[in-house]
């Protein structure tokens, strides 16, 4: 028994075969098997998560947009119109001159009014889709655009 105990303390079992003490490990075609997976995984995988994460940015542009746009009316209610173009979006979180009325800030944080790609929201009053727009550029922060860098407003 005492010659059984010491054979298990110098020796482990290792797919089948005996291996001295400290010589267990993987063998290089077992790294290799499991870099090809992991490189396969990366190829099919890799292309789906950054179409997902641009398709997450311009819909989180779209719902940003068309928050400020509620804010807007929140401020056409208190003020009587729409900021000017001179005024903008920042009339949201700083009272322009011209608003006695205003009884802001209509956004909590001023950082609402960067889009996802780190550019400013614009706006434009009147309209081309409605009483106000608020439109992203896209990642371009261009007119105009396909994919990432499509325009996306509240339209």
């Amino acid at each position: 028994m005492a010659a059984f105990s010491r054979t298990s303390k110098l020796a482990k079992i290792h797919a089948g075969r005996t291996v001295p003490h400290g010589q267990a490990g993987f063998t290089l075609i077992e790294l290799l098997v499991v870099l090809a997976i992991l490189g396969l995984l990366a190829a099919v995988v890799g292309p789906q998560v950054l179409r997902y994460l641009g398709s997450s940015k311009t819909q989180a542009a779209a719902i940003q947009s068309k928050n400020i746009v509620a804010a807007l009316n929140l401020y056409k209610l208190d003020v009587g119109g729409f900021p000017n173009q001179q005024e903008g979006l920042q009339a949201l979180m700083k009272a322009p001159a011209a608003a006695p009325f205003w009884n802001g800030p209509y956004l909590p944080d001023p950082g609402a009014l960067i889009d996802p790609w780190r550019n400013a929201y614009h706006m434009k009053a009147p309209g081309d889709h409605g009483e106000v727009d608020v439109f992203s550029l896209g990642s371009d922060n261009a007119p105009g655009g396909s994919g990432d860098a499509k325009d996306v407003g509240n339209w």
